[in-house]
């Protein structure tokens, strides 16, 4: 090892335990040590906290950390000051008091908290981000980053404008992680938060400790019938699982007729409940003595618990983006672990209903007319002061008009009608996207492919059968191998005479996917393809 890895190494070991690094994680902390940013996409369980852990220790000054969940900051506060060489963190967000936030900001300044855990949110305060700009921190750390991308399955607003704000800190080094993101998702992250030429780490996303099982089910009965007999097995078993269904009350009829059949505790939790009752859900499950939870997608993210045995997704999810990052929540362990899917076709509703719509011109024109400045530039809670569509979608509104603007491409003085019609066409492209992401979970539901390999190619990573899925067993998946002789290459840029760019996700024996930037995923027979030149290079 040369002097960096050494040091890099020790203090893994030393401050936080770690005998061994895992996968990009030395690459990771090596190149942030060197100044570089760094963009990392490695699966739930990969260790991704520990990469801006030890480039803050290695870099010897304050860490931001971005986060998106109230609980997950904690958790990571938790971890940080329980290593075995403790350093002080601290969280910066609402849950705390204005008197809270400014000791904590103080202790900083004193040089007596290491690591500050904030909020998207919060970080739109001025006053907040001049604290930390004074701090002049060593490292941005932006966790959960697809949340930046338009084309992320879990966009938010408030992560949109952090690239602006690491300007104002002083332009550290930047980390974004992220367990999910395809090629072109990574592309939007680096130009969101303004990364510098970074280095992409991609570890991978097979999981194969998971085995992967899909249920067809013919009708609601038959589903619910499905899922309690899988999980009261698990049960007996004395493994601890997530039940993940799509809507409140769904969770709430699951919950309770599991509760009625099991000898276990059941907890349910959703975006309805109060945060106490959620937080202790989330306690109970951590610490075992709940084993079973039902949850909608409002559970999960960043939930660090290695020996959870089963997931079981009660109604297909909106996309295989969502299913991947809530079945990888089994496994963490490296033990055995299952991922079951319930499926009926009509549950696909719910995924195209939940894709959401194009807001109307009037809406957008309203907001436009309220900004006094740009608006990558405004407030959008102080916007919505004055409009009567409620902080969260003033926020959606302002930065679809921002998207607009950047899709002008730097039109000198764009009219607001012009604006206006470029944002609704950036929504136009992320509802086709969405739309397009149901279809592909249909398709992974419906394959007769390895299902992990069919994920893998998703993300645009080549992989082999994983010999245990459903697939596998039943003998079909050798029939679907991918197509190495194929004129198509994945990562290939394509252009289609009708859906324009896209790049080239998935190459199989007969078809090619290719995700377009303005038309989402589509599968397209690979022999007409290549008859009519279809898609050009």
């Amino acid at each position: 090892m040369n002097d960096l890895a050494d040091r890099i190494h020790t203090i893994a070991h030393d401050d936080f335990g770690h005998d061994r690094l895992l996968t990009g994680q030395e690459e990771t902390i090596a190149a942030l040590g060197n100044g570089e940013d760094v963009l990392l996409v490695a699966p739930t369980g990969a260790g991704k906290s520990l990469t801006y852990l030890v480039a803050g220790r290695l870099l010897d000054g304050p860490v931001v950390v971005v986060s998106p969940l109230l609980a997950l900051e904690q958790d990571q506060v938790d971890a940080v000051t329980a290593a075995p060489t403790p350093v002080a963190a601290a969280r910066l967000s609402s849950a705390e008091s204005a008197a809270q936030r400014r000791a904590a900001l103080e202790q900083a300044a004193a040089g007596e908290v290491g690591y500050l855990f904030c909020s998207p949110e919060l970080l739109a305060d001025d006053d907040v981000r001049s604290a930390l700009a004074d701090l002049r921190p060593v490292l941005v750390a932006v966790d959960e980053a697809h949340c930046v991308a338009a084309w992320g399955h879990d966009f938010r607003p408030d992560y949109q404008r952090l690239g602006a704000v690491v300007e104002d800190l002083g332009r550290p080094p930047v980390l974004a992680t992220t367990a999910t993101a395809a090629a072109p998702v990574r592309a939007e992250i680096a130009e969101r938060l303004r990364m510098r030429s970074p280095r992409t780490v991609v570890t991978g996303f097979a999981r194969p400790e998971i085995a992967l099982d899909v249920r067809r089910c013919r009708d609601e009965a038959e589903q619910t019938e499905a899922v309690v007999g899988v999980v009261a097995d698990h049960a007996k078993a004395g493994e601890a699982g997530l039940v993940y269904a799509r809507t409140r009350p769904a969770v709430e009829e699951l919950a309770e007729r599991l509760a009625g059949e099991l000898d276990v505790p059941v907890g349910a939790y959703h975006g309805g409940l109060s945060r106490t009752r959620r937080e202790a859900v989330q306690e109970s499950f951590m610490d075992g003595s709940t084993p079973v939870v039902v949850a909608t997608s409002a559970f999960g993210m960043g939930v660090d618990k290695p020996d959870v045995r089963f997931v079981v997704h009660a109604q297909v999810p909106g996309s295989p983006d969502v299913y991947w990052q809530e079945a990888g929540r089994a496994g963490r362990d490296g033990e055995p672990a299952t991922a079951t899917l319930m499926y009926r076709p009509e549950d696909l509703g719910l995924g195209r209903y939940f894709s959401g719509g194009v807001p109307s011109a009037t809406d957008l024109r309203r907001v436009l007319a309220a900004c006094d400045t740009p608006p990558e530039e405004a407030d959008a809670a102080a916007l919505a002061e004055d409009l009567p569509f409620g902080r969260r979608k003033t926020g959606k509104l302002l930065n679809l008009l921002e998207l607009g603007v950047a899709r002008l491409d730097g039109e000198d003085d764009p009219t607001p009608s012009a604006i206006v019609d470029s944002a609704r066409e950036v929504a136009e492209a992320q509802r086709a996207l969405e739309l397009s992401r149901v279809d592909m979970i249909r398709a992974y539901a419906e394959t007769g492919r390895c299902r992990a390999e069919y994920l893998l190619a998703y993300f645009g990573e080549v992989g082999e059968a994983c010999g245990h899925c459903d697939s596998c067993r039943s003998g079909s998946a050798a029939e679907h191998a991918h197509d190495d002789d194929s004129p198509y290459t994945v990562d290939e840029t394509v252009t289609h005479p009708t859906f324009g760019e896209g790049t080239v996700t998935d190459v199989t024996d007969g078809e090619v996917t290719v995700l377009f930037d303005e038309a989402g995923y589509r599968t397209i027979d690979a022999t007409l393809a290549e008859e009519k030149d279809l898609l050009t290079g």
